[in-house]
């Protein structure tokens, strides 16, 4: 069920991309795997998932660590953190994550370069940017974004690639089209005026489930899916 799953993902990521013109080859399928087995982790690898999404540092540390004594091949996946992440969290962090998507200060941006340089790792990250109203979703404010990028450039651990944005909740998905638009037209702004190369930012990290379509339509090459992949 879980590769019909993925296939199915892959059809309508494929049918996305024909219509708008899109390649499918450069959209990352990211599996959340949030509350799931190590072993659901190693069948989605199984069936071809070569990106894991993880939202909590101890969680995702315990099923990487057991994941590590299966017979997976863990060298060929990357780990992607999705969720908020807390300072006293960014050591663990650095050791597990290929990517963290959720940087959403500057100050964590400094304590992330700090935890990297002892390991002599250069630490790929995005910038979470709050394009939502609702008051839980964590976030820099769009017009902070460049400040901090330019406080980022001078740090040495650091990777920027992109930005990431989570929409709100809502009853029709095509009520998040603004606030995927806004991550899309707030980067091509901060490349257009600040003179940074769009490839310098460019991975766009937003989508989920029950989205990603829209977020895709927008924009996306990054989408992260638990619920389209596990059910539920």
């Amino acid at each position: 069920m879980l590769g019909d799953n993925i296939l199915k993902v892959k059809d309508r990521i494929a049918s996305v991309c024909a219509k708008n013109k899109l390649k499918s080859e450069e959209i990352i399928l990211i599996c959340v795997t949030k509350n799931r087995r190590p072993e659901d982790i190693e069948e989605a690898i199984a069936a071809g998932i070569t990106d894991i999404g993880e939202n909590r540092v101890q969680e995702a540390l315990s099923k990487y660590n057991q994941l590590s004594a299966f017979s997976c091949q863990l060298s060929a996946v990357r780990w992607h953190l999705v969720g908020h992440l807390q300072t006293n969290k960014v050591k663990d962090a650095v050791h597990i994550f290929d990517l963290i998507h959720s940087v959403d200060s500057l100050r964590l941006a400094q304590e992330i370069d700090k935890q990297a340089s002892r390991i002599n790792k250069i630490q790929d990250i995005l910038l979470e940017v709050k394009t939502s109203p609702e008051a839980t979703k964590f976030g820099l404010k769009p017009d902070e974004v460049i400040e901090v990028i330019k406080e980022i450039a001078k740090l040495k651990n650091i990777n920027l690639l992109g930005l990431m944005t989570i929409a709100p909740i809502v009853d029709n998905p095509q009520k998040s089209r603004p606030y995927f638009r806004q991550l899309r037209e707030l980067r091509d702004k901060i490349c257009n005026d600040f003179g940074f190369r769009i490839s310098n930012l460019g991975f766009l990290s937003m989508g989920m489930t029950d989205d990603f379509e829209i977020a895709l339509e927008e924009g996306a090459n990054m989408i992260r899916l638990g619920r389209a992949i596990f059910g539920g």
